[in-house]
């Protein structure tokens, strides 16, 4: 039998003084209160009650037990009780790993969520790594692409999509790309979590698929070092098109080959589990959905 339901089951017999009340008062059969009693002093190999035909009485040792009995229950009814108040509102640790591109995105409403829920702590962790959430202990991941375990759940928030560009110094120095054959032959700068490695993926104006395969002599995890040797003039570079808007609209990059459209991505919200999600972590990705609605315009500039 059920250790716990018969804990329940003897100390009811007690508070009521017998088992057909407390039968009534747990909407059980007197005899399968009998049974649980039972199986509880068969167990521990003693006698907790004394049983009369009118009633019933504890044992020395059946007191101590019942007492020890009163406290585990209360603190059972406790737990559940912190339980439910942390999955109807916000508080705990809520532990995030972040993109590093997408820091500025994020900590904004970081910083509403913590004004908004004050007995919520958050340990906001970022970097380009494929971590393994569940092994690290995070509740969230916040990414530009798919997590390569399929058993996690993906939430989009918004889509997004590479900008081709170069600086006007690499145009004065190589010339300016006019096909996309040619950038097989050019320097070509590689984020490490490119989705599909070293042969990049365009849309042509009819919506058809173009690749093309590239090298160069930098591949790297650091959107901002991408940026930075792109300006330098050193090469050619798909970047994300939030991290290089201002160096657009500011006439420092040149985006390259407007009729081919890099192909579209998402920003992923990565948890390990859809059912019974706590207060904090549901909370806060309604406030990601909310908020990357409200910026999709900034997230994908150049859709």
């Amino acid at each position: 039998m059920d250790r716990l339901t018969s804990l329940e089951v003897f100390s009811r017999v007690v508070e009521t003084g017998g088992f057909s009340s407390a039968a009534r008062k747990l909407n059980m059969s007197t005899t399968m209160v009998s049974n649980h009693v039972q199986a509880l002093e068969d167990r521990l190999g003693v006698r907790l009650l004394n049983r009369t035909t009118r009633k019933v009485n504890l044992t020395e040792i059946g007191k101590a037990y019942y007492d020890r009995c009163v406290q585990i229950l209360a603190d059972i009814e406790q737990a559940d009780d912190i339980a439910g108040a942390l999955q109807s509102t916000p508080r705990g640790t809520l532990r995030i790993y972040v993109a590093t591109h997408i820091v500025a995105l994020v900590a904004p409403i970081v910083a509403e969520f913590l004004a908004a829920y004050p007995e919520v702590r958050v340990e906001l962790m970022m970097g380009e790594a494929n971590v393994d959430i569940i092994e690290e202990g995070f509740d969230i991941a916040l990414r530009l692409t798919p997590p390569p375990d399929s058993s996690l759940i993906v939430r989009t928030l918004a889509t997004w999509r590479h900008v081709l560009c170069c600086s006007h110094g690499y145009i004065e120095k190589h010339g300016r790309v006019e096909t996309l054959a040619e950038l097989g032959d050019r320097n070509c700068f590689r984020h490490v979590n490119y989705p599909f490695g070293d042969e990049w993926h365009f849309v042509d104006r009819k919506g058809a698929p173009a690749t093309v395969r590239i090298s160069g002599n930098l591949v790297t995890n650091s959107g901002e070092t991408l940026r930075r040797a792109t300006l330098e003039g050193g090469g050619i570079c798909l970047a994300a098109g939030f991290l290089v808007r201002d160096d657009l609209e500011a006439g420092d990059l040149v985006r390259l080959l407007p009729e081919y459209r890099p192909v579209e991505l998402s920003m992923n919200a990565i948890y390990p589990h859809r059912h019974h999600l706590s207060a904090k972590v549901r909370t806060f990705i309604d406030m990601l959905v909310h908020h990357s609605a409200e910026h999709q315009k900034l997230i994908n500039p150049y859709s």
